[in-house]
Parts: C-alpha cells; structure tokens; sequence
C-alpha cells in the first residue's frame, strides 16, 4: 500500500470534516444558486459515495461509480458525513489489487470495462474530492460562513506550481 498517498487523502478527507464541524446543519444542507441549487451537503455526499463505492468494489473486484448507492441521508445529516467520512478514512489502507472499472460515456450507453487497479482509483478519488472542494469553497464563500485554509480545493500539483513561481 501506498502510504503517500493513504496519508493525502486521509489529510483531504480531514479537510473536509474541518469545514463540515464548522458548519450549521442548515448551511449544510442549503440548496445555493450558485452552485446550481446543490448544496454543500450533496457535494459531500457525492465525494462520500465514489469512496464507498470503490471499497464495495475492492470486496467484488468490480467498481462501478455509475452504479453507486446515493444515500440521502449522507446529503442532509451533517454528522453522518462526519462519521462516515472517518470510517473511510480508517478502511483505506488495503493491499492494491486489480480491479474492474464499468463506466459509460454518451456514445456507449451500455458501458464498457477497463482494468484499473485499488491505489490507481484511489488517486482518481483524490483528484475527484479535490474538485468537488473546490466547488464546496464556492459555496461556503456565498455563506460567508467559514474560513477554508487557502489550499483547500487546490490541486497538489497547482500547489507546487505556485510555490515554485515564488521560488528565487
């Protein structure tokens, strides 16, 4: 297992939970014009649910975000995102493995599968969290409500770009 990158995401899910103790259940579950009538809430339940599903798919061998369990409650209960988001956090550090990937695009309604691995769909999951933080750092700035730190919903990469760019 790869503990870099176990310990990124465990940091990006902690980010995650940091803003969610800061919030209200109502901020929490708002719907914001801004982000299209979402809410904070579903933003965090969709980053919840790619987790839950690929851990599904290590026990399978099969990963099918397409296919995920959409959990409601996750979207409206703050606290349940909390716990939920720590049980994830816990459950990470599996061996890699092979798995398979069913997805579908609009020219193949009916799917296709590739073959991916467990560390190379947590890295997907990782990129995918980051920005859908990106787009909760939207909203919670139309709150008005809390303070993110500066790098929440950046990618590692633009991080070390900017830090380069102020290099001497």
């Amino acid at each position: 297992m790869n503990r870099q990158l176990t310990k990124s995401i465990k940091a990006t899910l902690a980010q995650i939970g940091t803003m969610l103790d800061a919030l209200s259940d109502e901020q929490y579950g708002r719907s914001l014009p801004v982000l299209s009538g979402a809410s904070l809430g579903g933003h965090v339940r969709h980053v919840i649910e790619f987790f839950i599903e690929l851990d599904r798919g290590y026990r399978t061998g099969r990963v099918n975000y397409d296919a995920r369990q959409r959990d409601k409650a996750i979207e409206h209960q703050r606290e349940l995102a909390l716990t939920t988001l720590h049980g994830i956090a816990a459950a990470l550090e599996k061996e890699n493995k092979m798995l398979l990937l069913t997805t579908a695009t609009e020219a193949s309604h009916s799917g296709f599968q590739v073959t991916t691995n467990y560390e190379r769909e947590l890295v997907y999951n990782l990129e995918h969290a980051v920005h859908h933080m990106a787009l909760m750092k939207i909203g919670i700035r139309a709150l008005a409500a809390v303070q993110l730190p500066e790098n929440f919903g950046v990618a590692s990469s633009t991080i070390r770009y900017r830090q380069a760019q102020c290099a001497p």
